[in-house]
């Protein structure tokens, strides 16, 4: 008993030094795109009313170097600069003021910003534009990248087709677990009587 326990207390030692060795992890869904080069693009929606992230992602290959980040939005057409971070957060004048928030991380790998009453002018093209500066000893490169987003505002929020089909295998599975428990208990129910006769005819 005293031999389980200390596995167990040697076990659970092991898995809080691991849980607070655990870092989070920046995962960039355009990285192939930023590694080639390219301008990144992409298509989201937004309902009247409710808040929108606007989600702009910039990971760093080696997070042990310090790094100077500087993070500008625009609404394009006209190029008209809405929000500004360069060491804190700025909500500029314009038709958004007020209902910009920073939304980004502590690390500033994740750069997003989120509107936080939508409407139907909010229509139109963002972009995330990031710049950094790296300090190594005597050498200190920059870096630069852009995010395009076209955001397109409904009334209302559009029907998508794969909700639609994971709900109907839903039930469908469902429909298909509850006959088959149903067929087991009858099999169960049955084999039961009849190990019940057989013992009763053995008694006589």
């Amino acid at each position: 008993m005293i031999t389980q326990m200390k596995t167990q207390l040697w076990f659970l030692s092991i898995l809080i030094f691991t849980v607070q060795e655990c870092r989070p992890v920046c995962v960039d869904p355009n990285a192939h795109a930023h590694a080639l080069g390219l301008n990144v693009s992409v298509e989201s929606e937004a309902v009247v009313g409710s808040p929108m992230k606007l989600l702009c992602i910039s990971c760093l290959k080696r997070e042990e170097i310090e790094a100077e980040t500087k993070v500008n939005w625009y609404y394009n057409p006209g190029g008209k600069l809405i929000y500004q971070f360069d060491n804190w957060p700025r909500d500029l004048d314009g038709p958004w003021k007020g209902r910009l928030v920073w939304n980004g991380s502590k690390d500033m790998q994740d750069v997003s910003i989120s509107i936080t009453n939508v409407t139907m002018n909010d229509s139109g093209s963002y972009t995330c534009e990031v710049h950094r500066k790296f300090f190594f000893n005597l050498y200190t490169p920059t870096f630069s990248t852009r995010i395009q987003i076209n955001l397109v505002v409904r009334k209302e929020a559009s029907k998508d087709p794969t909700a639609l089909y994971s709900e109907i295998m839903m039930y469908v599975l469902l429909v298909f677990l509850t006959f088959w428990l149903l067929v087991e208990m009858i099999y169960c129910y049955r084999k039961i009587s009849k190990s019940d006769e057989q013992a009763q005819d053995s008694a006589y």
